[in-house]
């Protein structure tokens, strides 16, 4: 059975940093692409950023040189760093990863910017 665990989230004032985690368990971790989603309310769920087994990354334009991906394979856990936050950064932030056609979500972590 396929588990992704958010934590890190919290409230954080404009310019401020926070790092996110997901646990995985259930899959060989180190052979799985993994990504972060975020969505905000009224909003569609967006790719944030995205790290391959081989430690590709790809971020989206609108977090790109302030958000970092990474994944420690011994910990079977993926990270997001994100500096320099912003209200519009605002949302509750996802992990994922598929198996083919199948795609597995965590429950979620909120991220709230504001002063």
């Amino acid at each position: 059975q396929v588990q992704l665990v958010e934590s890190g989230g919290g409230l954080v004032q404009p310019g401020g940093s926070l790092r996110l985690s997901c646990a995985a368990s259930g899959i060989i971790f180190s052979i799985y692409n993994m990504g972060w989603y975020r969505q905000a309310p009224g909003k569609q769920r967006e790719l944030v950023a995205s790290i391959t087994s081989g430690v590709t990354t790809n971020y989206a334009d609108s977090v790109k040189g302030r958000f970092t991906i990474s994944r420690d394979n011994a910990k079977n856990t993926v990270y997001l760093q994100m500096n320099s936050l912003k209200p519009e950064d605002t949302a509750v932030y996802y992990c994922n990863t598929n198996r083919g056609n199948i795609h597995y979500w965590g429950q979620g972590t909120q991220v709230t910017v504001s002063s």
